[in-house]
């Protein structure tokens, strides 16, 4: 399953990245607006960060206004998908836009038929909120289960991407369901790394390791000396200090 953060946060998304952790970005106007720079810009540098998908939200609610956000969206970058709401115009942008080749991210899903529709229209991908679901006591994982035997029945290729994800188990349960995706916040993605047993047995390893004599640690000292000196050595001359 990939996972993709939902956020316009330059510097969470350089942080997940270097975790090797994310193979995408959704993000949409308000996510935009809250870090207070020039829109396109700012996408254009969250594209080029990410080496995957970056879904950017459509801000009409008429299909033909639609399918002209979705073109220029689609223009400043290879990595865009184009993100359309799950109406009746959100349907024919959709489907519009995916005769076109630009991707379509079909979002604001909450019942399989919709989900249903969403495929028919030509949809890449559908995201079904199931934080939102859980909010009003509906099964949101149950929506993800009943879109994943509809789509597995007739062989649609268009992939289920988990959103409104609040905690780990919403991670975990998507992946054993077997959704294609799921979209979290950073901290979500944080509390995927986190466990205590963890944190304990790694202070206790480390705790061990100081009560080891010198003479069984000097290897490590020999490595990062030697380490030290190969960095010095590979800048030129003229950059030393």
């Amino acid at each position: 399953m990939k996972l993709f953060l939902d956020s316009a946060h330059l510097g969470e998304i350089r942080e997940a990245m270097s975790w090797g952790a994310i193979d995408g970005v959704t993000t949409n106007p308000s996510l935009v607006a809250k870090e207070g720079k020039d829109f396109f810009p700012l996408l254009q540098e969250i594209c080029e960060t990410v080496n995957g998908p970056v879904s950017m939200e459509t801000t009409s609610r008429d299909a033909a206004e639609m399918v002209e956000e979705g073109r220029v969206f689609a223009k400043l970058h290879q990595h865009i998908v184009v993100k359309c709401p799950l109406t009746k115009e959100g349907l024919k942008a959709t489907r519009q836009l995916s005769a076109q080749q630009i991707r379509v991210n079909v979002t604001l899903c909450f019942s399989p038929s919709q989900a249903l529709l969403a495929a028919k229209a030509g949809a890449w991908c559908v995201s079904p909120f199931v934080g939102r679901l859980d909010d009003i006591s509906a099964d949101g994982m149950g929506l993800i289960r009943d879109i994943k035997t509809i789509y597995a029945n007739y062989g649609f290729s268009t992939q289920i991407l988990v959103a409104s994800v609040r905690h780990p188990m919403h991670v975990v349960e998507a992946a054993r369901i077997g959704a294609d995706i799921a979209t979290m916040p950073f901290t979500v993605l944080e509390a995927l790394v986190k466990h205590p047993l963890t944190d304990s047995g790694l202070d206790r390893f480390l705790q061990d390791w100081e009560r080891l004599p010198e003479s069984a640690k000097a290897w490590k000292t020999a490595g990062a000396t030697a380490a030290r000196r190969a960095r010095t050595a590979a800048v030129p001359a003229s950059r030393r200090r």
